[in-house]
């Protein structure tokens, strides 16, 4: 059994290599600049591996958005996690909104980058397109959800009367990569201003 459990680590850790070795070199040479040679060179290990591990380059690409937004593994969808839930169960609207920018803020320091890789490839890709497609939605329903639980917690009326598809647009709007990406990359915002910035916006926007 100890045999077989060092087997699964090794493959683990040779896995997470590569996803590392990815990342980085996406992040340095962008999508068609990066080869699967490239990948797996850096990670020190076969081309085949890369290849018998991932299957192809835009599926390693998926699964490096998703590990790297989840910031783990493990099969748990984003409304089920620990901070999540702290946003919903929060009875403060205000407090609901800074939260949603804090843990929109830990996300994009390690997706960030990754995310703008996927956004700038799928202008010339199909596939990559709809995977940017997929995580454009699931950013959506996220923000939809904490979008109504917002609009129940401020009593039935946020600002302007926004209904909550509204509220969602404008905190995706806020809170997304694009977002982060201009102020934070370019404009050499440091992340803890870009969350105070956020979530200022954000209650500016929504509540009376």
């Amino acid at each position: 059994m100890a045999a077989s459990l060092t087997r699964v680590e090794k493959a683990r850790r040779t896995r997470q290599r590569m996803l590392d070795a990815a990342a980085r070199l996406f992040a340095e040479k962008g999508w068609t600049g990066t080869t699967v040679e490239d990948i797996a060179r850096t990670a020190e290990v076969g081309v085949q591996t890369v290849y018998f591990t991932f299957g192809s380059k835009r599926a390693l690409l998926k699964e490096l958005v998703d590990t790297t937004v989840a910031g783990d593994s493990d099969p748990v969808a984003t409304l089920e996690r620990p901070w999540a839930r702290k946003v919903l169960d929060e009875p403060d609207p205000a407090a609901q909104l800074a939260l949603q920018a804090a843990g929109a803020r830990r996300i994009l320091e390690r997706a960030a980058p990754i995310l703008e890789v996927v956004r700038g490839a799928a202008t010339a890709d199909p596939e990559i397109a709809e995977l940017w497609q997929v995580n454009h939605e699931q950013r959506h329903a996220v923000q939809l959800h904490f979008a109504e639980a917002l609009l129940a917690k401020a009593g039935g009326a946020l600002r302007h009367d926004y209904d909550s598809a509204t509220a969602a647009d404008i905190t995706m709007t806020a809170l997304g990569p694009e977002t982060y990406g201009l102020l934070v990359t370019r404009r050499g915002w440091t992340p803890a201003r870009w969350e105070q910035w956020a979530a200022d916006a954000l209650v500016r926007q929504l509540l009376s």
